[in-house]
């Protein structure tokens, strides 16, 4: 599946964006769907993910009650809605899809080895 992130951007600490992951391709609805992010230094880390069938999500810790992830499987796109955004969200924002039909689960989701399929990256810069 090929993957292109959109809605990055430059905010104000406690704004909100929304990041769109479009998917091209068949396995996107039987496809666990993921976003990281890697700020400038720093490892690439896990934001957050969804199942296929969006039954399951899963949050780092450091974003939890602050982003939601969804899904659109008529669209074929998934989204990370990004609230009380803060400094520390600065990054390049990277949607990852995994093969399709491959089990994910919470000890899984959130290793980069996990997912086949990349996105090229969209930036989020939040200024204090």
């Amino acid at each position: 599946v090929q993957l292109q992130a959109s809605g990055g951007g430059s905010v104000q600490a406690g704004d909100s964006l929304r990041l769109s992951c479009a998917a091209s391709g068949r396995t996107f609805s039987s496809s666990t769907m993921g976003w990281f992010r890697q700020a400038p230094g720093k490892e690439r880390e896990f934001v957050s993910a969804i199942s296929w069938s969006a039954s399951s999500t899963y949050y780092a810790d450091s974003v939890k009650g602050r982003f939601t992830i969804t899904r659109d499987h008529a669209k074929n796109t998934v989204y990370l809605r990004m609230n009380s955004l803060e400094p520390e969200d600065t990054a390049v924002y990277y949607c990852a899809a995994t093969t399709a039909g491959r089990l994910v689960g919470s000890t899984t989701v959130g290793s980069i080895w996990t997912y086949a399929d990349w996105g090229q990256g969209t930036q989020v810069t939040v200024s204090s």
